[in-house]
């Protein structure tokens, strides 16, 4: 699935202009990723977390010319998908919508 084919779904299922469905997408990615730059956590219940690890600075090699390179310390994004997508995605029966109606309450 594209960016382009999410925004023509939430523009569809929230009966909305694709100009706002658009809105709506570009919204959602922007605040993700304004919280991710500000080193927050963003849990989605049901669906999963992302987060920033910190990667060590190391040195690598020039696939080219085999030459040492010194790669710098960063930041990564990191997204940790819940159990009941991971069971949505093995099982496959449904909406995640309609399989958390249907899941028996603990």
């Amino acid at each position: 699935m594209t960016k382009a084919d999410l925004i023509e779904e939430v523009s569809s299922l929230a009966e909305v202009t694709r100009k706002d469905g658009e809105v709506i997408v570009e919204t959602i990615f922007d605040s993700i990723v304004k919280s991710l730059r500000a080193g927050d956590k963003i849990e989605i219940r049901g669906f999963g977390s992302f987060r920033t690890r910190q990667r060590k600075p190391r040195v690598g090699r020039n696939p080219k010319t085999g030459a040492r390179v010194e790669v710098p310390a960063k930041k990564i994004p990191f997204f940790k998908p819940s159990k009941e997508l991971k069971d949505l995605v093995n099982n496959g029966e449904g909406t995640p919508a309609e399989a958390a109606a249907t899941a028996p309450k603990p």
